[in-house]
């Protein structure tokens, strides 16, 4: 019999994870306080970005 042409080996389905992993790794969640101007309570402020370019974001916030 012959192969069925769709199926993958559990090892290239382990590298192709790895692989997205890896580049997902790559994001972190930057959480950002602040005051409400309406009522004065804090405010968190989530974002994902990419981990070069923290120092940029978080510069930016503290205008």
């Amino acid at each position: 019999m012959a192969k069925d042409a769709g199926k993958q080996s559990k090892n290239a389905k382990v590298v192709k994870d790895a692989a997205q992993s890896a580049a997902s790794k790559a994001y972190v969640r930057v959480i950002v306080s602040e005051r409400s101007e309406k009522t004065g309570a804090y405010v968190f402020r989530e974002k994902i970005i990419h981990k070069d370019k923290v120092k940029e974001f978080l510069a930016s916030q503290g205008q």
